[in-house]
């Protein structure tokens, strides 16, 4: 089952496919833009092709496209159930679409989504301490701190901690 389309002004998303990957590139392959990421910057497509294969056989039903008003895919977001009545919230935007509100807008459709449709009581996002640009979003997005997972990653930045955030249904 696909996820279903959802509108929040500025951004729709649909449903993420493999054949998003050369759209998306761009956002996975700039070092600037993974600097908090899972993962170093990509160097070629097929990459981004399989991490998308990856997310959406395990997450399929929860992973959309961001698209702009003139339905250029501008990232991708999603939600991954941890248990039930939780999920975890993540946002990937291609580098020439940030600031124009694309993402603020999808955290809230998901918010919205998971809370009336999915049954959810609790979204969480997970952020790299020194990714201050994304815990502003969150913030904004009606995110609360909660507090600090150390040493919870290991990336190609080495070992990092997590800032944890949180959104309820009456936020």
């Amino acid at each position: 089952m696909a996820a279903p389309t959802l509108r929040a002004d500025p951004a729709t998303l649909r449903a993420l496919t493999v054949a998003d990957a050369e759209a998306l590139f761009p956002a996975f392959a700039d070092p600037e833009n993974v600097t908090y990421w899972s993962g170093p910057a990509q160097t070629d497509v097929s990459q981004t092709r399989d991490d998308i294969a990856w997310w959406l056989e395990r997450h399929g039903n929860h992973a959309w496209a961001i698209l702009d008003a003139n339905n250029a895919v501008a990232g991708r977001t999603g939600l991954m159930v941890l248990r039930e009545g939780v999920a975890e919230v993540g946002v990937m935007l291609r580098p020439d679409f940030s600031g124009k509100g694309l993402a603020r807008a999808a955290i809230t459709a998901l918010c919205d989504h998971g809370f009336s449709s999915l049954g959810l009581h609790r979204i969480t996002a997970d952020i790299d301490p020194d990714n201050t640009k994304s815990r502003r979003l969150f913030e904004a997005c009606g995110f609360a701190y909660e507090g600090t997972l150390k040493h919870n990653w290991r990336t190609h930045l080495g070992l990092r901690d997590s800032v944890m955030y949180a959104r309820f249904p009456e936020a």
